[in-house]
């Protein structure tokens, strides 16, 4: 394993030479090629960060390095590359890794799959799966992503409209810390309950008691 992965990186040995880099990076590339692959992962963060993220060469490098270490099980590289590629708007090049990530219980990568399933960004949209994601992450802790189930069955996209499960999420996102979750979650509750919510003139006019 060690040897192949050496090989893999001596063909871009010419891209690397022809850019001025740091010599912490080039330490790094040496290592790298050397067979480590924590210092792949390094070298690929430092040049995609910072100022060198600013130079479209290097970054490209920095990925291809990120590329390399996630290949030969780097799993934090493969989380990278997902999250670099979802956030740039490279969905289709995103989706392998953040299947990949969201397994591992990766929740970034959970809530992403969630999106491009909902918004159908380069695959069809498909309400199930984005809610099948977005749960996973709410139960990861994602307080945005419980409140996304709540809508879904608010509004019954892919599922029955069901209330009770709404207020459910609503309750689970409280929890999580999502003032918006825990304010929807007393409408919902002070409304079962037959509590009469303030209206607009009663909430001027506690501003002034």
């Amino acid at each position: 394993m060690k040897m192949k992965l050496v090989l893999a990186f001596c063909i871009g040995l010419a891209t690397v030479n022809a850019l001025e880099l740091s010599q912490e990076i080039n330490t790094q590339i040496e290592d790298c090629q050397s067979g480590h692959l924590q210092s792949c992962y390094d070298v690929g963060l430092l040049l995609t960060s910072g100022k060198n993220a600013e130079n479209q060469e290097k970054k490209d490098l920095g990925l291809e390095y990120m590329r390399r270490a996630c290949k030969y099980g780097e799993n934090k590289a493969c989380d990278f590359m997902g999250e670099n590629y979802f956030k740039d708007g490279h969905y289709g090049g995103a989706k392998p890794y953040l299947e990949a990530s969201c397994k591992r219980n990766i929740v970034s990568a959970c809530m992403g799959l969630g999106t491009i399933y909902r918004d159908g960004n380069d695959v069809r949209v498909d309400d199930i799966l984005s809610r099948t994601y977005y749960e996973k992450a709410c139960e990861l802790g994602s307080k945005d992503s419980c409140i996304s189930v709540a809508i879904i069955y608010r509004g019954g996209f892919g599922v029955d409209k069901n209330r009770t499960i709404e207020k459910q999420y609503y309750k689970k996102a409280c929890d999580a810390g999502s003032q918006a979750g825990c304010d929807s979650f007393q409408t919902m509750e002070n409304k079962d309950k037959g509590i009469e919510e303030p209206g607009l003139w009663d909430k001027v006019k506690s501003l002034f008691n």
